[in-house]
């Protein structure tokens, strides 16, 4: 495991309350962090804040105006922004395949699976940028690297986070931002729902969040710009080979280095 120094520097968790945000609100305090736990559960993110000596917030990930208010009050409580973890989310709750699409409900979860990753990095960067960089790591999912049949809806949304994770890495290297996307298998949370039986029922082995926390400080140790990092049980976090494209004029020069031009 990498180790890195986070004493005098501010960390935002999004949903921080539970699970893999609790795990990583617990990690970046023990790295030497200040955090902010932002969370929809008022109550979680203030047990979860008090434990490390850090700020509750209580607020909605998909709300566009949330954000904003949440960097700002950051930076005016703690005095400046680092490091920011994007890991609220939810599951699909239906296949959006074969059965009627509950609207709202896909609503909700484009809000916090992507558009809140939208909304939290737009609102970070310029805090960041004040501090002359930082760190933005997104939580999402193997399911962003690989189909998951059983719940398309929610594929779909990492896949997104994923590919945006990629694209905003490498335009704000610049900027000495790192952003990275981390990207972990089945974690015991309850996220799983009744799931979680049927992977008991087969001995199927599940990451801890403390598992995805350990992750997390090694991407925040090592990752480059616009990667995503895989952890599974038993294994280390390791950065994902993306195979890439096919390049134009006989492969010659890569699509994304034409798109840079433009």
């Amino acid at each position: 495991m990498s180790t890195v120094d986070l004493t005098g520097q501010v960390a935002l968790v999004t949903g921080g309350a539970r699970g893999i945000g609790s795990a990583a609100v617990h990690r970046l305090a023990k790295l030497g962090a200040r955090v902010a736990v932002l969370d929809l559960d008022a109550a979680g993110a203030h047990r979860v804040a008090s434990a490390v000596g850090g700020i509750a917030i209580a607020g909605d990930v998909s709300d566009p105006e949330t954000m904003p208010a949440v960097v700002e009050q950051v930076e005016k409580e703690l005095g400046r922004l680092d490091v920011v973890l994007l890991n609220a989310g939810i599951g699909g709750g239906q296949r959006g395949v074969d059965d009627a699409l509950d609207v709202a409900r896909y609503r909700k979860l484009v809000g916090v699976n992507v558009d809140h990753v939208v909304y939290g990095l737009c609102a970070a960067v310029p805090a960041l940028r004040r501090q002359g960089g930082g760190k933005i790591v997104i939580t999402a999912s193997l399911a962003g690297l690989t189909a998951m049949p059983a719940d398309p809806l929610y594929t779909l949304t990492k896949h997104a986070v994923v590919g945006y994770a990629r694209a905003a890495g490498k335009a704000l290297a610049g900027d000495n931002i790192t952003v990275s996307a981390l990207c972990p298998g089945f974690v015991d949370t309850l996220l799983l729902g009744a799931a979680k039986e049927e992977f008991n029922s087969v001995a199927f082995p599940l990451l801890t969040p403390s598992d995805v926390a350990e992750a997390l400080q090694t991407v925040l140790a090592q990752s480059e710009p616009g990667e995503a990092w895989i952890i599974q049980p038993g294994g280390k976090a390791t950065a994902y080979g993306f195979r890439g494209v096919p390049g134009v004029g006989g492969g010659k020069m890569p699509p994304e280095v034409v798109l840079g031009r433009i």
